[in-house]
């Protein structure tokens, strides 16, 4: 947790490179990652909001590859945990 009087960014925008988008597998990595997380993490994708732990609600975007992404935690304590799950997205998932 950084010092009292920094600037934390509670989100990221990132971009799908895998070409196979967010799919069951990817949706998988993603839940599992932010299990770890002390509060809520959030995608968003063109206005819709998927809690980040759900493997159901994160297929339920349609992310397709080029698709934006806005990453989002609810606390400055999981901002390892953003940059992880932007880290992952940007890296196609390890695939």
């Amino acid at each position: 947790m950084p010092e009292n009087n920094s600037v934390i960014e509670l989100s990221k925008n990132v971009t799908i490179t895998n070409p196979l988008g967010l799919h069951a597998r990817s949706a998988a990595k993603i839940a599992k990652l932010v299990k770890k997380a002390k509060s809520n993490v959030w995608i968003i994708k063109d206005k819709e909001k998927a809690d980040a732990s759900r493997i159901i609600e994160i297929l339920s975007l349609a992310g397709i590859k080029d698709s934006k992404l806005t990453l989002l935690i609810d606390d400055p304590w999981d901002i390892d945990i953003l940059n992880e799950l932007a880290q992952l997205i940007k890296n196609g998932f390890g695939e």
